[in-house]
């Protein structure tokens, strides 16, 4: 009997796993995601980054721990699902600065829209005639890898009067940083300002002022960094704790990088030399390398994003009227290309590119390249349709 019972309840477990087989998908491979830590953390970096992911992915904010009452998104993950790139309905939008004497709307609720709001409060709304730009939130993935590169590396890149002919003139931005920043190690400083490397305008200098400023201006969080109610401008007390926010700044910085995919593919190998050849990587940089760094993962690594983390002009049809720190309107920052073939993961399985989301494809991108990107577009347009499927292919596999 004892016997029996045994066989029975092991061909059920079989059955049961057989089924559950049947029912749950296997597990993605790495580089079909964009989340995940960089490898090499260690067991308490592991926990922090952790830490982090909870905050940034499940906490979901209300009235009762500090939601508002003006708002964008409820949650930090809500922009960024799976760390990807955000969509139309996330798009935010910033505005009141159009030229380098600094926004004119701070006491107007510049420099962001908050366009949502708690019952009874009543969202912002533009004010008439002001400059503004929309941004669709970037991808998560990679970010520590592009903190930790040297000002003097991305100085190195810049060509501001053109010196070398090839119609490039990438210029750093120059950004005042909060009282509250941690300058990098090397960080080089001119008339009080300092390297801007993220945001669309390249407008914000660390993940630390872009995990604070989030909190605020995106949810109407305050904290001890940033104080100021978003709808009464009045301080208050932090609704959430620097220790959060550190974890949430850790978890940024330690995302591991996009990873490549069939590289070694004759179309997409194929597709990379032309995409050079083009000069599309005069902006769009291979490879950058990190600075020695207490997070030892992170240190000393050669990486390829394809961006110089500079601002790049982008003829007229890119000018929003709408600018940051020293950058003029129709400037904006390379952005990276890596993760590009698995944007649409976080985009409802479409294509939402450029700073607003405007382009829907890659070869819709390539065609809004104007100004310094104008040449690169015209190679890429006047191309056989074998090579531009190449170039794609090699895109899409970043």
């Amino acid at each position: 009997m004892y016997h029996a019972s045994y066989k029975v309840l092991v061909l059920i477990a079989a059955i049961s796993l057989t089924a559950c087989d049947e029912v749950i998908p296997p597990a993605k491979e790495s580089d079909q995601l964009l989340d995940g830590p960089v490898d090499g953390l260690s067991h308490e970096e592991t926990r922090q980054f952790l830490s982090g992911d909870v905050a940034f992915n499940d906490q979901v904010f209300t009235a009762n721990d500090g939601l508002g009452p003006i708002f964008v998104a409820t949650s930090c993950g809500s922009c960024h699902a799976g760390d990807g790139k955000g969509h139309p309905f996330t798009t935010l939008t910033r505005f009141g600065q159009v030229d380098e004497t600094g926004n004119q709307y701070l006491g107007k609720g510049g420099p962001q829209l908050q366009h949502r709001s708690l019952p009874g409060f009543i969202p912002e709304t533009l004010p008439e005639g002001v400059p503004f730009a929309r941004f669709t939130p970037p991808g998560n993935t990679g970010l520590g890898f592009l903190e930790q590169v040297r000002d003097s590396d991305l100085l190195s890149l810049e060509d501001p009067d053109d010196a070398d002919g090839d119609g490039i003139s990438g210029t750093a931005n120059w950004i005042t940083v909060p009282e509250y920043t941690v300058l990098n190690p090397g960080a080089i400083e001119r008339n009080g300002k300092y390297i801007g490397r993220f945001g669309k305008k390249a407008g914000v200098y660390n993940l630390q002022q872009q995990t604070i400023n989030a909190y605020n201006q995106d949810m109407g969080i305050t904290s001890s960094y940033s104080p100021y109610d978003t709808y009464s401008n009045l301080e208050t007390d932090a609704e959430i704790s620097v220790q959060t926010i550190n974890n949430v700044v850790f978890y940024l910085q330690t995302l591991k990088a996009p990873i490549q995919r069939d590289q070694q593919k004759e179309q997409i190998v194929h597709g990379k030399d032309l995409f050079i050849a083009a000069g599309c990587e005069n902006c769009h940089k291979q490879s950058l390398q990190t600075r020695e760094t207490s997070i030892e993962a992170l240190a000393n690594k050669t990486f390829s994003p394809y961006t110089d983390l500079l601002l790049h002009d982008m003829g007229p049809g890119l000018d929003d009227g709408y600018t940051e720190g020293n950058a003029k309107t129709y400037e904006w920052r390379t952005a990276p290309l890596w993760g590009l073939g698995l944007s649409p993961n976080s985009q409802g399985g479409e294509y939402f590119l450029m700073h607003d989301g405007r382009a829907k494809s890659i070869e819709e991108a390539i065609g809004m390249h104007g100004g310094e990107g104008s040449h690169s577009r015209d190679i890429f347009v006047e191309s056989t349709s074998v090579d531009k499927e190449s170039i794609l292919a090699f895109l899409k596999s970043l």
